[in-house]
């Protein structure tokens, strides 16, 4: 059933490229709101000066648009809630945190570095939790007057209740933590700057965010923001405490989380590979969560049909990269061959390309295609395909030559050319020359091919023999025999 009440957030911090965690929540969120007919926001949580850049803003909403995620609120698109990059919305921060200190839920902390590592360091020592001591809760007119003739700056400290907390988390269920684990914490700095403990939580506050779905790695936050939640509710600046669900860590090698250094987790390598976005986002979509126990392969419109947040595993999701792949080359095998064709297009011309550009002949590319269609794993793999038909000889491949070219290879080449001569021009003919070929040598079909491979398209593995020597065409397959020959014979 709709639930048009439903207003979800993606909020990824502008700092380098892209990461397939960071795409799987965004597919969960994107996938819960389109579900529900809710509302999705895109917000850019831009507050780190020293982290954060243009850059990688454009390279965000360029990815956003490549996987075909649309948003209803956010960059580019407007709302009621702008503007939607926590840079342009200080002001809102600043007067927030005023709020909370005015109200007694917030205090100013005067306590030096120094003095918190050495208070913690005693504290584990004597056993007991190294968080924030509350020093500073309940400093006298008179102590703060003395801090601040020092010199010393502030930060602003959220006030803890003294009382465990319990929420029920979407994926995890009930959970509690006591108030001990949950010391107060800072919201601004000294500064002035505000802290993401702050603007996030005030961000979906006043954006009325009614589902908070993100990582695993942020679940030991949420207590600080449910008790910052009741804070703003009874300050009227937020309406109601969101649900929240923590979605389950993808893990890389090793039994550790796939973090930004891993090869694997960029965006942009899956880009530059030739992954479909439907083939990728597919496989994401299986990192928690499974359509059905039996099936792997569905569309994203089947996906948003039957995601149910109760339904993602609260277990770590392992990325698999060959079953990544094996998911993508299925859902290149359902594109129609005219989608498939134009998809190729970016890795048949430089920088991917090694052919010159003149060389390139659109209608060989066309006939060739259903039969790459079937070989490729991603979009990339076209350009090692189908390079015979473009380039004036074939790819020197010496691995592949020695393993074909075995003694004799020079005469069954013979063999073959004289029957490719007189035969007519189409694979089934072409298919029957060779095999005629063979015989004539004792060899089956399958080594009676191999040479004849290797000497038209450099390598022992590659598109289906016939109908590629057929679109090749007579003049340039016996030429390349030829070549062949020379080089045996020399």
């Amino acid at each position: 059933m709709a639930n048009t009440d439903v207003r979800v957030r993606f909020c990824p911090s502008p700092t380098g490229n892209p990461h397939v965690g960071l795409v799987r929540t965004a597919l969960f969120n994107w996938a819960f709101a389109r579900h529900h007919g809710g509302t999705l926001v895109f917000r850019i949580e831009d507050t780190d000066a020293a982290r954060d850049s243009e850059e990688s803003y454009g390279q965000l909403l360029d990815s956003m648009r490549w996987l075909g995620f649309d948003w209803d609120e956010g960059p580019e698109v407007g709302g009621p809630h702008a503007p939607y990059r926590q840079s342009q919305r200080m002001d809102i921060y600043k007067d927030v945190a005023e709020k909370l200190l005015a109200g007694g839920y917030a205090y100013h902390c005067y306590c030096t570095t120094e003095e918190l590592d050495t208070r913690r360091d005693a504290a584990r020592a004597a056993g007991r939790p190294s968080g924030y001591d509350g020093h500073c809760r309940d400093l006298t007119a008179e102590q703060t007057a003395a801090y601040e003739a020092e010199g010393r700056t502030s930060i602003v400290r959220f006030r803890m209740p003294d009382e465990a907390l319990t929420f029920t988390d979407l994926v995890r269920g009930e959970l509690t933590f006591q108030p001990e684990n949950v010391p107060d914490y800072g919201i601004v700095r000294a500064n002035g700057a505000p802290l993401y403990t702050l603007v996030n939580p005030v961000d979906d506050a006043l954006m009325e965010i009614t589902h908070v779905l993100r990582g695993e790695d942020l679940l030991s936050s949420t207590p600080r923001q449910l008790a910052l939640y009741k804070a703003l509710i009874e300050l009227g600046i937020a309406k109601e405490t969101p649900v929240f669900g923590h979605l389950p860590y993808v893990m890389g090698e090793g039994n550790k989380k796939l973090s930004k250094r891993d090869p694997q987790a960029s965006l942009n390598l899956y880009r530059e590979r030739g992954f479909l976005p439907q083939g990728l986002l597919n496989y994401l979509s299986l990192l928690g969560w499974s359509i059905a126990e039996d099936r792997d392969i569905f569309s994203i419109e089947e996906m948003v049909a039957a995601f149910d947040i109760k339904d993602v595993n609260a277990n770590p999701a392992r990325f698999d990269l060959k079953k990544c792949e094996h998911i993508n080359a299925e859902h290149i095998r359902m594109l129609d061959v005219k989608t498939f064709t134009e998809a190729c297009g970016p890795w048949l011309k430089a920088p991917f390309a090694p052919w010159a550009p003149e060389a390139f002949d659109a209608a060989r590319f066309e006939a060739i295609a259903p039969y790459a269609q079937t070989r490729v794993t991603v979009l990339s793999d076209i350009t090692a395909n189908v390079d015979f038909l473009f380039l004036d000889e074939p790819v020197e491949d010496e691995a592949s030559w020695a393993k074909a070219m075995k003694e004799g290879s020079d005469a069954l080449l013979v063999t073959a050319r004289a029957k490719l001569v007189d035969a007519e021009w189409n694979a089934e003919a072409l298919k029957n020359a060779i095999l005629a070929a063979g015989e004539e040598h004792g060899l089956k079909l399958g080594k009676a091919q191999a040479p004849v491979r290797v000497a038209v398209t450099g390598r022992t593995i590659g598109l289906p023999l016939f109908e590629s020597l057929e679109i090749l065409g007579r003049e340039k397959t016996l030429a390349r025999i030829d070549a062949a020959l020379a080089k045996l014979a020399a």
